[in-house]
């Protein structure tokens, strides 16, 4: 068994991740309402958290500790798994010829027109 599978296996019932997250009750049944979490389910309906809903549970509440709103939060859940796969797909996409053609085209047209490259110093010593 990989820890993946060992860390989303569900094993805490709500009074442990209570204690773990100091979230209450209403607070955890609320983040799933929400579809910001969803913990299994045993045959007597009783949720079972694993550790990656223990840990989704304390990064909601760090989010909401530093003002994000709920709506928020779920924005910013969403779109950071989303997020993982479209840079990996980004990165696929371009090749260093054509990453090292865009880079020498923005150095040779700093300072032309009015535009200004903030990387220029940087490039300038890749390309003589």
């Amino acid at each position: 068994m990989n820890d993946q599978d060992r860390r989303s296996m569900p094993l805490f019932a709500i009074g442990i991740v209570m204690k773990l997250t100091e979230l209450t009750a209403r607070q955890i049944r609320n983040y799933e309402d929400n579809k910001l979490i969803q913990p299994a389910r045993t045959t007597g309906n009783q949720r079972l958290f694993s550790f990656n809903d223990v840990d989704r549970l304390l990064e909601i509440k760090n989010l909401l500790d530093k003002g994000v709103n709920l709506a928020g939060v779920k924005l910013l859940l969403d779109s950071s798994s989303n997020n993982k796969s479209f840079t990996e797909e980004k990165r696929t996409e371009i090749t260093d010829r054509e990453l090292r053609q865009m880079l020498k085209h923005e150095l040779y047209e700093a300072g032309r027109f009015g535009k200004s490259s903030l990387r220029q110093g940087e490039l300038s010593r890749f390309f003589h």
